[in-house]
């Protein structure tokens, strides 16, 4: 038998969706994934989805757990954030409540980060609805700019800004990896010892 080419494995950045429920946290990633547009979509728990996708010129895999927004067990939402390399905070443009509650999801993403400095995007889903708008995009800029994150709108329906979104928190994860590599390595020749620490999806 002849032997398959031994291939670098694409590299795989894992991307975790948060908000309320109903904010098109589901209707963003189906349109990123399958190119269409799901307007009714109830998930009961959190869905996992993995693509290929060429990053400024590489092949890699984006890996997207689309959580429920109303996870019943803290642990099981903590396991999920500690996971996640980079987090959309989805909220949706219409409705200020969901804008409100994204300081929660935040808040709780750093406190099992313990990292001020993760790869973060604030998403205001819905544009195409901007007749019904109950947060401003100075408003939610504001917020942004005091996370030290950036803020873009979208729209899961006309797919407005919805690939920017994927690709621009890929790109902050790849370089926050970069810089840890570059950490790393400059550890490891102190100690060449270090055992890392595993992640367990329950």
């Amino acid at each position: 038998m002849s032997k398959a080419k031994t291939q670098q494995p694409a590299v795989i950045h894992k991307v975790i969706m948060v908000g309320s429920g109903g904010v098109g946290k589901s209707a963003l990633t189906l349109q990123f994934m399958y190119d269409e547009f799901v307007e009714d979509y109830e998930p009961t728990k959190a869905d996992s989805y993995r693509k290929k996708v060429i990053l400024d010129g590489e092949e890699v895999q984006i890996d997207i757990l689309d959580t429920a927004g109303q996870e019943d067990y803290a642990a099981i939402r903590d396991n999920y954030f500690r996971c996640g390399e980079g987090f959309l905070c989805v909220f949706s443009i219409t409705e200020q409540e969901s804008f409100q509650a994204t300081a929660d999801f935040r808040e709780q993403i750093l406190r099992v980060k313990n990292d001020e400095n993760i790869p973060f995007l604030l998403v205001g889903n819905k544009m195409d609805l901007d007749a019904k708008r109950q947060v401003s995009s100075e408003e939610a800029s504001r917020r942004a700019a005091e996370w030290k994150v950036n803020y873009v709108e979208t729209s899961a329906k006309t797919r407005a800004n919805v690939d920017k979104v994927f690709f621009d928190l890929q790109r902050e994860i790849r370089s926050r990896k970069m810089e840890a590599s570059r950490q790393n390595n400059g550890k490891q020749r102190k100690n060449k010892d270090r055992s890392k620490k595993k992640c367990v999806i329950l």
